[in-house]
């Protein structure tokens, strides 16, 4: 018998509603659940979406609900959160960011759900820890969005500064979704050519660039974006909605998201955003890129950071 593709996402703000409009634009979900605090927010999101299925080729059903609702869920989607002042430090959101969640893992967790946690909200490496060990589902079906977005930044900011297609440039961001991510430019390719050794062999095509620059630009642009409009939205729903698809579908797909290391990386016992292989079962398998010694130290840098905000975590939840 067919079984439809149910998701659930917590929070339905700018993120959220905007994760939902992803999944019907992009065929992913045949019934979605939104939950949130503000119960009438809920419902008009779920209305708009249900206005805009109209336009598509396939049917989909968008209603607001309860926590109760979503025990049979195949992923729910954790997008609750705001930011009260511009800190430029998403951990600054850690403290309030684990009390919600706290609030309601439970509840969900005794509704009988059993499926995927996709996490956004922020600081979301360490949130993606505390709702596995809140929620106590397996660690690759508790998966943290973590510099998913970010590497899809650096290839965009890759690809305007040598006039490529991003889709042909292969670059990951890794570490903290934050201000110490690592760009990984070792280890950067452009269909099948390593970027470093192509803009070398190319002067008179490719200008040098500043590798410094673009990661600390990369790091930054979830900042300039926020400046402006007091959000992101829409590229993060589509970080999320590759990595539901990379599950649905089982496409054994590389992609980079917050996993839990247990000594790749030479680390252990937190999440941090790596590349790894996603199908039907979540992380199948961490990707390990071969770093260069300088990227090692600065990845060991942000394994700190994460590591310390872990700590600071258990005495949110005390």
């Amino acid at each position: 018998m067919f079984e439809k593709r149910k998701i659930g996402i917590i929070g339905s703000g700018h993120v959220g509603s905007h994760c939902a409009l992803s999944f019907i634009l992009q065929g992913v979900a045949d019934d979605i659940i939104l939950v949130d605090v503000d119960e009438q927010k809920a419902i008009s999101q779920a209305l708009d979406c249900m206005d805009t299925s109209v336009f598509l080729p396939h049917r989909v059903s968008v209603k607001a609900g309860s926590y109760e609702d979503l025990k049979d869920r195949d992923m729910i989607v954790i997008s609750i959160g705001t930011i009260d002042n511009v800190s430029q430090d998403r951990l600054g959101e850690l403290d309030r960011s684990l009390k919600i969640v706290k609030s309601f893992i439970p509840k969900v967790m005794a509704a009988g759900f059993n499926g995927f946690f996709i996490v956004i909200t922020n600081p979301v490496d360490i949130i993606t820890h505390y709702i596995q060990e809140l929620s106590g589902l397996p660690h690759n079906r508790v998966i943290g969005t973590g510099t998913g977005l970010d590497s899809a930044r650096l290839r965009r900011i890759l690809g305007e500064e040598l006039n490529l297609d991003p889709k042909t440039i292969q670059a990951y961001m890794l570490g903290e979704h934050g201000n110490s991510q690592v760009a990984a430019i070792s280890c950067a390719y452009v269909n099948g050519k390593k970027l470093t050794d192509l803009i070398e062999e190319k002067p008179h095509r490719f200008k040098k660039l500043d590798f410094e620059a673009i990661e600390a630009k990369t790091a930054a642009t979830g900042w300039d974006i926020y400046v402006g409009k007091q959000s992101t939205e829409f590229g993060i729903a589509c970080t999320c909605t590759d990595l539901i698809k990379a599950i649905y579908h089982d496409e054994k797909r590389v992609l980079p998201c917050s996993a839990f290391l247990q000594g790749e990386y030479g680390a252990h016992g937190f999440y941090a955003g790596v590349p790894a292989i996603i199908g039907k079962d979540g992380i199948e398998e961490i990707i390990e890129l071969p770093l260069n010694s300088a990227e090692r130290k600065k990845l060991q840098k942000t394994f700190e950071v994460l590591a310390h905000h872990v700590e600071l975590g258990k005495e949110s939840l005390e």
